[in-house]
C-alpha cells in the first residue's frame, strides 16, 4: 500500500458519518462521568465565543459596560468550569486505563492540552488591569527572568493579549480537535475486566 492509498484510507475512516455521528455507544460509555470530556470542551467552546466578543468590543468595553461585564463573568467562569471537568476528566482516564489498546497518544495530547491551558489562563489573567494582576505580572516577570525567558515579558500588555487572544487558544484549540479526532478513531476504552473475566482470558490464553 502507497502512502496515498494509506491517506485515503485514514482521511475516509477519520471523516465518515460513523465516525463522529455513531447511532449508538458501548454500554460503559454512557454514564455520567464518561461525559466529562464533552463537558470540559463544551466549556471551551464556551470561551472562545465569549472571548470573540469580548476581543471585537475591546478591554473597555467589557470594564465599563453592563453587559461586557456580565459576559466578562460567563467568560471568567466558564475557566473554572474548563478546568474543574478536565482535572475530573484526567482523574477519570488515569484510574481507567484510558492508554490501553493503543490510545497512548490521546492521553499525551490530553495531558498537552492541559499543560497548555494553564499559561492561556494566565495571559487571560493579566489582561483583568486590577492590582492582583499587576502584581501577578510583576512576580512572573521576576521569575521568567531568572529562567532566561525574558522574551516571555509578563508586564507587556500587547504581547499577552495577542498571546491570549491568538496565539495560545489555536495552539490549544488544534490540541483539542486531534485529541477528540484519535478518540472518535480509536473509541472509548473499556473498563477493566473484573476477575471472573480476568481468569476466563487467562484460561483461553492457556489454552
Amino acid at each position: 500500500m502507497n502512502w496515498t492509498s494509506y491517506l485515503r484510507q485514514k482521511m475516509g475512516a477519520l471523516f465518515s458519518l460513523d465516525t463522529w455521528l455513531p447511532t449508538e455507544l458501548p454500554e460503559y460509555a454512557v454514564g455520567l462521568m464518561y461525559t466529562l470530556g464533552s463537558l470540559t470542551a463544551s466549556s471551551f467552546v464556551i470561551l472562545v465565543l465569549s472571548g470573540i466578543i469580548m476581543a471585537a468590543n475591546g478591554p473597555q468595553w467589557w470594564t465599563v459596560s453592563s453587559i461586557g461585564f456580565y459576559l466578562r463573568g460567563i467568560h471568567f467562569w466558564s475557566v473554572q468550569a474548563f478546568f474543574f471537568f478536565m482535572i475530573l476528566h484526567l482523574l477519570r482516564v488515569f484510574f481507567s486505563g484510558a492508554w490501553r489498546g493503543g490510545r497512548e497518544r490521546t492521553w499525551l495530547l490530553g495531558t498537552l492540552a492541559l499543560l497548555v491551558a494553564i499559561p492561556t489562563a494566565f495571559t487571560g489573567y493579566l489582561m483583568r488591569g486590577d492590582f492582583y494582576s499587576q502584581w501577578n505580572a510583576v512576580q512572573a516577570k521576576d521569575g521568567l527572568n531568572a529562567l532566561g525567558l525574558a522574551w516571555f515579558n509578563t508586564l507587556n500588555a500587547g504581547q499577552m493579549y495577542g498571546l491570549h487572544v491568538v496565539v495560545m487558544p489555536v495552539i490549544l484549540g488544534a490540541i483539542i480537535a486531534i485529541h477528540i479526532a484519535f478518540i472518535r478513531i480509536k473509541g472509548v476504552v473499556p473498563p477493566y475486566p473484573s476477575q471472573d473475566e480476568l481468569q476466563e482470558i487467562l484460561h483461553e490464553e492457556a489454552h
